[in-house]
């Protein structure tokens, strides 16, 4: 999300080498969304890595609109048609790897919500299907209609409100994708965080990763960058072993 935007802060060839450095570094899954600056950052993923290495993933979402500061769910079935075709031009694919249902619109129900996106996996468009910010009665309540491949909530260190979601996605083998992993931590301290970053000498946001990369075996963060040293950074964190200091992270 944070490649692209503001011109001021990245210029293109920047954003698509970091895009290409993640790869480089072993990165295999790519979250992003019709609704990220009106498909740009779609365009912008194509550009770095297209022709896709056999083993990338990308993840987009449909079924939500962003007009600046305001995000309104829309789940309209023609909706949710139209924003995977455009999804699947803009990323020049054939079909989308993870289509995941970006809000669940209030105002429609959600069988004809997850209804329109079975019907598109079902003509080859979409391989799987995923939910955001959604409640466990409510994954339940699609996986009566077709395999749900992973649910992306907000879940960091310090707000865990989606932990039985969590535990769900656990228990069921769903992929757990948290957004806004670790954004909050960088505004304040944190005794734990901070002594544990102190003992192994990394820095707090890595720490924060690795905590989520250790509490669950389906957990999937997806940290956003505008930095090649933050991307360095962030991957790196998966190789912290934090054995030795879990007391400090409860």
């Amino acid at each position: 999300m944070r490649l692209t935007g503001d011109p001021a802060r990245l210029d293109r060839e920047t954003a698509r080498s970091i895009a290409r450095r993640a790869v480089e570094l072993g990165v295999t899954f790519f979250d992003t969304a019709d609704s990220y600056d009106f498909g740009d950052n779609e365009e912008l993923l194509a550009e770095a890595l297209h022709p896709y290495p056999p083993d990338v993933v990308i993840a987009t979402k449909g079924g939500q609109i962003n007009l600046g500061p305001r995000w309104i769910p829309l789940g309209r079935p023609e909706y949710l048609r139209q924003q995977a075709e455009l999804s699947l031009r803009r990323l020049r694919r054939d079909h989308l790897d993870l289509y995941q249902l970006h809000r669940i619109d209030p105002t429609v129900p959600l069988a004809d919500q997850i209804g329109a996106l079975r019907l598109l996996q079902d003509e080859g468009k979409v391989r799987n299907i995923g939910l955001s910010e959604v409640t466990v009665a409510q994954v339940e309540e699609a996986e009566a209609i077709t395999p749900i491949a992973s649910v992306q909530n907000r879940y960091n260190f310090t707000d865990r409100a989606s932990e039985d979601v969590l535990d769900y996605c656990e228990r069921r083998g769903i992929a757990f994708i948290p957004w806004f992993p670790v954004a909050p931590l960088t505004r304040s301290a944190h005794g734990g965080l901070d002594a544990v970053a102190a003992r192994l000498g990394v820095s707090r946001t890595q720490v924060a990763l690795a905590w989520l990369l250790h509490r669950s075996p389906v957990m999937l963060p997806i940290p956003g960058t505008s930095s090649r040293v933050h991307l360095e950074e962030n991957v790196a964190a998966a190789e912290i072993d934090l054995s030795s200091a879990e007391e400090l992270l409860q």
